[in-house]
């Protein structure tokens, strides 16, 4: 066997293999002993039929196993002749495979590029907070009341807080919106809709904030200037006036702090309560801290070295954030249409975010072996628990389907490993900050 193997890119390789005609001979001889062994050829006894009659009997069955035995031979042993350090095999071209000839057949392979990243450890960090103080206690209390509300018509002037029933017609220079955005009817007419004044969750900029002063039966003008970045391209940077007429405004109703809130929180008095949310506010607050060292500590590491991409690594992953992005958006009810429209932005986005996310997994990856950072079947119970919980599956049934599907539970393993080298280069890392963390 030779091998000659050349560099497409930085990670991209061909490497051609050649198997001499003994070599391919000796296939197809193997070959032809187990089909003599199991072929029923009428007037010869099982493996003993003449060569060249079974040759002939089966010789489309026998080419196209003699095809894949001599593939499967040149990968497997032009792999290991080479000592190339793979990532995926991206194409093959065979060529003619048949006995008695040599025979070459051309890989194409992605490989692993060739970096070092040194000094991972000690990576000087910037912690958050986690102290909560009376206010942010007192705002989470007074959030939980909002959530409990009722709101009830009144006759006075709207005021912040308040949430306003009303219509609204725009123009632009005296041209309707409607003709000017026609796909986008909700910012042109509207025969009733709620806003909350002091909200910064308006669906019109500024619209709602004008409500103020205004009561049930009031008409006006208002204007608003649409942002240079407003999500709609037809209306980015212009000035609008629009009609509105106010057809209800409703005052809300915080329930008080007495006996009955307490009990439906599931506490016996306001001390109590505070100390409940103090402890949710200090735990989501270490989840961000957390999840910020992570952001910072990859952004560290990716800034840290550089080095070519494996394309087709790039390819699938910029797939896979594709369809993330898509189903998100589905979720939140955007129309197919308009993803449609967005679909080159879409794209370059998602690319972007696969590079990045290729480029930390290498890295990740190197750093794992060198510490010897491995999956084990407890970090894997963690995960499929975990995962089985947030989609509200059993974990059997989530293991069921991860077995069904091996480049699912590659990833799923990878996932697992990349997250594990993370913790262990924060735990490593120098954090600023707050003294907790530091392990």
């Amino acid at each position: 066997m030779k091998i000659d193997l050349q560099d497409v890119t930085e990670t991209r390789k061909t490497l051609a293999v050649t198997l001499d005609a003994n070599e391919v001979e000796a296939e197809e001889k193997g070959l032809l002993s187990q089909f003599s062994g199991m072929a029923k050829i009428p007037g010869f006894r099982p493996g003993k039929a003449p060569v060249a009659i079974v040759r002939k009997k089966f010789a489309k069955e026998i080419a196209g196993e003699l095809n894949q035995r001599v593939v499967s031979k040149a990968y497997k042993e032009g792999l290991k002749e080479a000592k190339v350090n793979l990532i995926n095999p991206i194409d093959v071209k065979e060529g003619e495979i048949k006995a008695g000839q040599e025979a070459v057949i051309t890989f194409t392979l992605d490989v692993r590029p060739d970096f070092t990243v040194d000094n991972y450890k000690g990576i000087e960090l910037e912690g958050l907070s986690e102290e909560v103080s009376d206010n942010e206690v007192d705002g989470a209390i007074e959030n939980v009341r909002k959530e409990r509300a009722e709101f009830s018509p009144v006759e006075r002037e709207a005021q912040k807080g308040d949430y306003v029933k009303f219509s609204h017609e725009g123009t632009i220079d005296g041209k309707p919106i409607s003709e000017i955005v026609e796909d986008k009817p909700i910012y042109a007419k509207m025969p009733q809709t709620w806003e909350e004044i002091g909200s910064d969750q308006g669906l019109i900029p500024g619209l709602g904030d004008q409500l103020e002063g205004l009561k049930t039966g009031d008409k006006k003008d208002l204007e608003v200037e649409f942002p240079a970045d407003f999500t709609v391209e037809g209306l980015q940077g212009l000035k609008a006036v629009y009609s509105v007429e106010v057809l209800e405004v409703r005052e809300r109703k915080l329930p008080e702090m007495d006996e009955a809130f307490f009990e439906s929180q599931q506490v016996k008095d306001l001390d109590e309560l505070k100390e409940r949310v103090s402890g949710w506010l200090k735990n989501q607050k270490a989840q961000e801290r957390r999840a910020d060292l992570r952001r910072q500590i990859s952004e560290k590491l990716m800034g840290s070295v550089d080095f070519p991409l494996p394309g087709s690594l790039i390819e699938l992953e910029t797939e896979n954030a594709m369809r993330q992005v898509v189903t998100e958006n589905m979720r939140r009810g955007i129309p197919q249409e308009q993803l449609e429209e967005n679909k080159e932005d879409i794209h370059a986005q998602s690319r972007r975010n696969a590079e990045n996310r290729v480029k930390l997994q290498l890295i990740l990856d190197q750093v794992a072996g060198k510490e010897e950072i491995e999956v084990t079947d407890q970090d894997m119970s963690q995960f499929i628990f975990n995962q089985a919980y947030q989609s509200g599956q059993k974990p059997e049934q989530f293991v069921k389907e991860l077995k069904k599907d091996q480049n699912r539970l590659r990833m799923a393993q990878q996932s697992v490993l990349f997250d594990k080298t993370l913790e262990f280069l924060i735990d490593e890392s120098t954090v600023k900050g707050a003294e907790r963390d530091k392990s």
